[in-house]
């Protein structure tokens, strides 16, 4: 079995379940493509977000763009991203895992080299930095496909730490870009390589140099590097392949419904608050060089991600993401209330480590709702084909799973948008951020009820998920 299994990229033969065949052969394989998985996916999500950092920084260096204008820079990824999921959730079943990975990784070039050369000349027209942002939505895009992609290869009962892995890790791209772009763009990385830099006036009269580019063109040879790895390095399997026609039964799943719309409390936060977080602390707190602490709170989320699916394996997804909920309702609250009081000494820093916690927070609540989809769709397809075999249900669960875990990432991602329009919105109308605040708050709300009553009450679907998982 073994020399068939690894005949080539394709594994003609793929059953993670049977115990033999995963710890022999399975576990070994799949390692190989997650690990190489998620230096793709960090990527992708750094291409996504770094027009979030580069576009703050837009005024310093002489882009004349009003602050509406520039949330809406800093939102336009996430309406190209979320929709570009839509299609790539489907991918996986019909290109193959290790072909679309590595086209989709590669395709990140585009934006990154459009970055680099558009910045450099504060003349450059608002509709291409439009467009540019549009096409970082690329990054957003890979997601849907990546987490896919993983869920075939692990068994159930590791789905949730090989996804949370896969994202957790994958999502530290939003740090890295928060982190390293400020660096790079204050030096000469590239030499003559990297273009000339643009010349900044401080407040007190001084000039210094800031080299934009830097931002996008430092991720390009990882970029490169990276595809290259992925077309000669992962594997597709065979019995993964599905039609559209095939996959579109979970547009017929209650369920489905609902997982978008916890996926939108949870990653939604977190993607929606990572774009948008360097821009509203500098509105919000004008005096603060938040660049210098923002990429934190997407680094705690994304360990929190990480760390958290093996977690919910344990104790079950369900019960975790209600929890997760209630703590970004206690902390959202928090934020509010220094937001209020802005004259107060620990205004800042209560709101920063508000954030902070919600951060936290959304990051477990995204390992724990992909969790939860693999036991949802086991369970419910256990009832609905009760006359099929063991191994025939293994897989309708597998390519459904898949497909809403593609499908639930993708709407969630319109939250890269939304959050950052809503607090444009809410600037306009009341002066600050209050109102956009209100509006989380209420939704998480919704989130929580949806969690108990439809999956962990008394009765309802995931009711004993902990226990049974632990079996």
């Amino acid at each position: 079995m073994s020399n068939q299994i690894n005949k080539g990229y394709v594994l003609t033969e793929w059953n993670p379940e049977d115990n033999s065949f995963w710890n022999n052969y399975g576990r070994k394989i799949a390692n190989k493509n997650l690990w190489l998985s998620i230096p793709a996916l960090l990527l992708a999500f750094a291409v996504w977000q770094v027009w979030s950092v580069v576009v703050a920084e837009l005024p310093r260096a002489g882009f004349k763009f009003s602050s509406t204008q520039l949330f809406w820079l800093t939102a336009l990824p996430g309406l190209s991203g979320a929709t570009l999921r839509i299609f790539y959730s489907f991918m996986v079943p019909i290109f193959g895992g290790r072909r679309w990975t590595a086209l989709t990784t590669a395709s990140l070039l585009i934006p990154a080299l459009g970055i680099g050369f558009a910045v450099q000349d504060v003349n450059t027209p608002y509709w291409i930095m439009a467009l540019l942002a549009l096409l970082c939505g690329f990054g957003g895009g890979n997601f849907s496909s990546s987490m896919s992609n993983i869920s075939f290869f692990y068994p159930k009962a590791e789905k949730g730490k090989a996804s949370g892995l896969n994202a957790g890790l994958g999502n530290l791209g939003v740090s890295v870009v928060q982190f390293v772009v400020p660096l790079v763009i204050a030096t000469n990385a590239f030499g003559w390589l990297g273009g000339h830099p643009l010349t900044v006036t401080q407040a007190d009269g001084s000039t210094s140099e800031l080299w934009l580019q830097n931002g996008a063109f430092v991720f390009v040879p990882f970029i490169a590097l990276s595809a290259i790895c992925c077309w000669f390095g992962m594997n597709d399997i065979a019995d993964a392949k599905a039609s559209f026609a095939d996959q579109a039964i979970i547009f017929k799943r209650k369920d489905n419904w609902l997982m978008c719309v916890l996926y939108m409390g949870t990653f939604g936060s977190f993607i929606g608050f990572s774009a948008a977080f360097p821009l509203l602390m500098r509105l919000t707190f004008p005096d603060v060089n938040v660049l210098h602490y923002v990429f934190l709170g997407p680094l705690i989320s994304a360990l929190a991600r990480a760390g958290f699916g093996g977690v919910s394996d344990k104790i079950g997804g369900g019960r975790v993401t209600f929890w997760a909920f209630i703590l970004m309702m206690l902390a959202l609250g928090a934020a509010l209330y220094f937001v209020a009081n802005p004259g107060s000494a620990i205004a800042f820093p209560g709101f920063f480590a508000a954030f902070m916690v919600l951060f936290f927070a959304t990051g477990v609540g995204n390992a724990s709702t992909f969790q939860m989809i693999p036991v949802i769709m086991s369970r419910v397809i256990d009832k609905t084909m009760p006359n099929a075999t063991e191994e025939q249900k293994r897989h309708q669960s597998d390519r459904e799973s898949a497909a809403i875990t593609g499908f639930t990432a993708a709407i969630a991602a319109y939250a890269f948008f939304l959050i950052p329009v809503s607090f444009a919105l809410s600037k306009d109308a009341t002066g600050g951020p209050q109102a956009a605040l209100w509006g989380f708050m209420i939704f998480y709300v919704i989130c929580l009820a949806i969690t108990w009553f439809c999956y962990i009450r008394n009765g309802a679907i995931l009711h004993v998920e902990g226990r049974r998982t632990q079996k």
